[in-house]
């Protein structure tokens, strides 16, 4: 398997769906221009807006977002992770935040439902129940893809690195971690977190992050990163909306996993 490109979109999602569709797609046209074969966006990528309005303005699957999602892949000839978004749930009135896994022929390879949901007072901003208006998640899902196996994630779930592992003896060589962490938040732990998931599990780790003013009152910390299996920072975001892009390299793994053959070695795991 040769050496590939891959993409991190920053955006700053509000409550417009048109608007977001479209920054989504301009984003990740850039990303393929710029030679991506994998491209992610962010967390709700679609839409964010008042918690009140979030059964409204969530989505079946199939739906609009699914679909404009599937058409942008086959579009672009990119394997795309859909970010998140609002996915309507069977019942209850609350929604998933669902992160999908597309082939570049448009076809949908995995669907992932947040499992950790953020219930947390931020010190010094507002305080998040994302459980009173969205479901839980149960599964674990990691998919074999043309450039290794993709395994899915969504911000929070990075704190909970048994998820990680998880995904790594379900064989993920990528991890994806669309993300809208808060500033607080993210100065102090994002990036140690997503080199701690990618040192542990010896795996390429993609994060894109929403930036800017979030509707719900916090400021977003932005800085999406790329890392490689060591540790390795690859691509760093700053503030604004971006695209990040970096090599994702087979042969960068496997030595890795033979020059620190932890996976090996793991006995509680087991």
């Amino acid at each position: 398997m040769s050496s590939q490109l891959v993409a991190a979109v920053q955006m700053r999602t509000g409550p417009d769906l048109d608007a977001n569709l479209a920054r989504a797609r301009i984003l990740t046209e850039e990303a393929a221009r710029r030679g991506a074969a994998l491209v992610v966006l962010p967390e709700v990528f679609a839409w964010r807006g008042p918690r009140a309005d979030e059964s409204a303005a969530a989505t079946p699957i199939p739906g609009r977002v699914s679909d404009f999602l599937c058409r942008l892949a086959a579009d672009l000839a990119v394997v795309l992770v859909g970010g998140s978004f609002l996915e309507r749930a069977a019942e209850g009135g609350k929604s998933y935040n669902t992160s999908l896994l597309i082939a570049p022929d448009g076809t949908i390879l995995g669907r992932y439902r947040k499992i950790h949901l953020f219930d947390v007072d931020v010190p010094g901003e507002v305080s998040v129940r994302e459980s009173e208006t969205r479901a839980y998640g149960r599964d674990v899902v990691a998919v074999p893809t043309t450039l290794g196996t993709i395994g899915l994630s969504i911000c929070y779930d990075l704190r909970f690195p048994e998820l990680y592992r998880r995904l790594s003896a379900s064989g993920a060589t990528i991890v994806t971690v669309p993300s809208a962490f808060t500033f607080y938040t993210g100065a102090a732990h994002w990036e140690p977190l997503l080199r701690a998931r990618a040192i542990e599990n010896q795996c390429y780790v993609i994060a894109p992050n929403q930036a800017g003013k979030s509707p719900h009152g916090f400021r977003d910390y932005g800085h999406s990163m790329i890392v490689d299996p060591w540790g390795t920072v690859v691509a760093h975001a700053s503030d604004g909306e971006q695209v990040i892009v970096a090599e994702l390299d087979p042969d960068r793994i496997a030595r890795v996993r033979r020059e620190m053959p932890c996976q090996l070695h793991a006995v509680l795991a087991r």
